[in-house]
């Protein structure tokens, strides 16, 4: 039997409450596009620039930087 259920990674706000749920990252166009619902019901499409890329990575330190990389090997 096949386990058809997409994937899917929630967003959460400081209370633990779902902002958004993602279904979907993709290049398109040149821009990072994530497809999902916001309060798990209305669908979005966001779009991230190279431009806007560039600046988010300037807002992080080195220790953040070193956060993330150990972040997908944490429980």
């Amino acid at each position: 039997m096949r386990n058809n259920k997409v994937p899917v990674a929630k967003i959460l706000d400081a209370n633990d409450k779902e902002l958004m749920a993602i279904r979907g990252i993709s290049g398109e166009n040149g821009n990072l596009v994530i497809r999902g619902k916001i309060f798990g019901a209305m669908p979005m499409v966001a779009k991230l620039t190279p431009a806007e890329a560039r600046a988010a990575l300037k807002l992080l330190d080195f220790r953040t930087f070193l956060f993330l990389l150990t972040l997908l090997f944490r429980k």
